[in-house]
């Protein structure tokens, strides 16, 4: 995935909103509850030969972080989005590739409904996901409250057509997946 100040901008829009809707739903900043300690480590996709780290990913000056082009087998968990296995909106960014060679997401594109997502959480449980669907969108038309407003897994990548002017991809692939195991211990 290119390096994009616009993706970004979107992503950190729908974030911003999401975060401003649950706020307002939980009464103000004096009634927020304490995060969890609890974060996802790994994602695994079987069916994509995925078994990759996870780190985590903040806001850096308006913008949504993306894992280091140099660590190209990292995803990244947007750690203002549910933690994985719990109720809300999970978010996880991978790279399709780097200048030099395919990344994590690369095969993203490739996924099937009713696929199986499994996230490992650092309280050694896992949550697992079955995928309810895969849609390519012109990053002008990124769909924020589908992304972080409902419930379940996200995953996110470039895709479509590299504009070599801009030097980023012109669409986002985004796989949505639904919770069908709750978070257990890892098997």
């Amino acid at each position: 995935m290119a390096e994009s100040s616009r993706w970004s901008r979107v992503v950190i829009a729908g974030v911003i909103t999401g975060a401003v809707l649950v706020a307002f739903d939980r009464g103000g900043e004096n009634d927020a509850p304490v995060r969890s300690a609890v974060v996802p480590s790994r994602i695994d996709i079987p069916s994509l030969g995925i078994k990759a780290p996870l780190m985590k990913l903040g806001v850096v000056d308006g913008e949504v972080e993306l894992p280091p082009y140099e660590e190209p087998d990292v995803a990244g968990w947007v750690k203002d989005s549910a933690v994985p296995g719990d109720e809300g909106s999970a978010v996880i960014l991978g790279h399709v590739d780097t200048k030099t060679a395919p990344a994590v997401f690369y095969k993203l594109k490739t996924m099937r409904e009713g696929q199986a997502i499994k996230v490992v959480r650092s309280d050694g449980k896992v949550a697992q996901y079955r995928v309810d669907s895969i849609e390519q969108v012109d990053k002008d038309e990124f769909p924020a409250d589908r992304v972080y407003l409902e419930n379940g897994l996200r995953l996110i990548t470039c895709g479509g057509r590299f504009d070599w002017d801009k030097n980023e991809y012109d669409d986002n692939v985004i796989v949505y997946a639904t919770l069908v195991k709750p978070a257990a211990p890892e098997a």
